[in-house]
């Protein structure tokens, strides 16, 4: 079984379980879904010791991360959390903005690009580094190899940060799944596979040993056409390198 085939695998027994997009109904091809049991899984997550000990945390816009998206700013955390298919960028959301009770309501994705402060590469290179990241995807196996839904936003976004330097081999990540998505399949890893730490289901917590995380960075000439139009990050990164302000590219 190939990743394309878990995928419609997976799909056809999350369907039973997903809560559906406003925008997209079920079609899991647009979005990664929020589904049954969500909350338990973000009450598994928060008690990690290294959830607890994060103070900046990087979370993909998924559905089902929203729970913990308002948890996290009820923790006093700061969360940067990329746009939708990053076409515009990246948004930082800090709890001392915000009045409290209103979490659930400002880390929805129609309001966090009002109510959060756009972050370029620049001021995240020289604010942060983070603790934790934190992902939906849209299947995972139990070796920590995880995929979303076959555009690769999650590959690149780890790119972006390792050469930014905001992110390290050891930065733990977490994909935050429903048990159906946890597959039993192996498959053959790429250099750029971002294998994940853990993973997060309502049921349990999985931990993967020795996880491997890319250090190539962003490799210019495999980007697909018109990815370098399409996401202002990368044309950011590339003049960024341009001025040899990159600390892994010194």
């Amino acid at each position: 079984m190939n990743k394309s085939e878990a995928r419609e695998h997976v799909w056809e027994e999350l369907i039973k379980v997903a809560k559906p997009d406003s925008r997209y109904h079920f079609d899991f091809n647009e979005y990664i879904p929020d589904f049954v049991s969500s909350h338990e899984a973000t009450e598994k997550l928060i008690s990690t010791p290294i959830y607890q000990e994060a103070q900046t945390i990087f979370i993909t816009p998924d559905n089902c991360l929203e729970g913990l998206r308002a948890q996290t700013v009820k923790d006093g955390k700061t969360q940067i959390v990329s746009t939708y298919g990053i076409r515009r960028g990246l948004v930082e959301l800090r709890p001392e903005d915000f009045s409290p009770g209103l979490e659930q309501y400002i880390v929805l994705l129609d309001m966090i690009e009002q109510v959060g402060n756009y972050i370029s590469l620049e001021q995240l290179m020289g604010q942060y580094q983070f603790d934790l990241i934190v992902t939906g995807a849209s299947a995972v196996n139990k070796s920590g190899v995880r995929f979303g839904k076959g555009h690769g936003f999650f590959d690149l976004e780890w790119a972006i940060f390792y050469e930014l330097g905001v992110v390290h081999q050891h930065t733990p990540i977490i994909a935050f799944v429903h048990d159906s998505q946890v597959v039993d399949v192996d498959f053959e890893l790429s250099p750029f596979d971002t294998l994940c730490d853990y993973i997060v289901t309502p049921t349990r917590i999985i931990h993967i040993p020795n996880s491997q995380k890319p250090t190539a960075g962003v490799i210019w000439e495999k980007l697909e056409s018109g990815m370098m139009d399409d996401i202002p990050p990368l044309r950011e990164l590339k003049e960024l390198e341009q001025r040899g302000k990159l600390p892994n590219k010194t």
